[in-house]
């Protein structure tokens, strides 16, 4: 019988969405909607994310026009994204909010990739815990005598290959993040 690695796979996926969401909220200092994906309004009783209650559009390339579809809620989604800590500065009119993204300086470039580091390995730290609990799984199913010496060996090389190619993407993720903090 063979070692069903399905579980396993849908955690390591939830780690590397994980990071993609983390990433997708660091600044770079162009505008980008993807900011604001992790920012929540609370409408109606209800906490929305920002584009659920609006449309977000690029008006040029540090600032973004946010125009939600009520009104009354300009002063809320104004207070949402101040709150959210992103480090971008906010102005609303009777339209919408416009989100301007600052110009990075060097010292906060540098800030950022320490932070992008920081995520990676939070990602890399949940795919070894991922790791480690697959294969006292399999060193269990193998001591019950479910498959043998070999198989179990076989299983654990297996699950290294798929640790391996998910620290590969991992490491592409951050990669790609930093030249774009960098603005390479």
């Amino acid at each position: 019988m063979a070692y069903n690695f399905t579980q396993a796979n849908k955690d390591i996926e939830g780690a590397v969405e994980w990071l993609k969401g983390e990433f997708r909220s660091i600044q770079t200092g162009r505008a980008t909607p993807q900011v604001l994906d992790l920012v929540h309004v609370d409408i109606y009783g209800a906490r929305t994310q920002i584009a659920h209650a609006g449309s977000v559009n690029i008006e040029d390339a540090r600032t973004l026009r946010v125009s939600p579809w009520d009104k009354t809620i300009i002063g809320d989604m104004e207070r949402a994204i101040n709150d959210a800590n992103l480090g971008l500065s906010v102005s609303s009119d009777d339209q919408g909010i416009r989100v301007h993204f600052p110009a990075l300086t060097t010292e906060t470039r540098e800030k950022l990739v320490k932070v992008l580091k920081e995520r990676l390995e939070d990602a890399r730290v949940k795919v070894r815990l991922i790791r480690e609990d697959v294969n006292k799984d399999i060193d269990a199913r193998a001591k019950e005598g479910e498959y043998g010496e070999d198989e179990r060996i076989r299983y654990r090389g297996d699950l290294q290959k798929i640790i391996d190619q998910t620290n590969g993407e991992l490491e592409e993720l951050f990669e790609k993040k930093e030249k774009e903090v960098l603005g390479e």
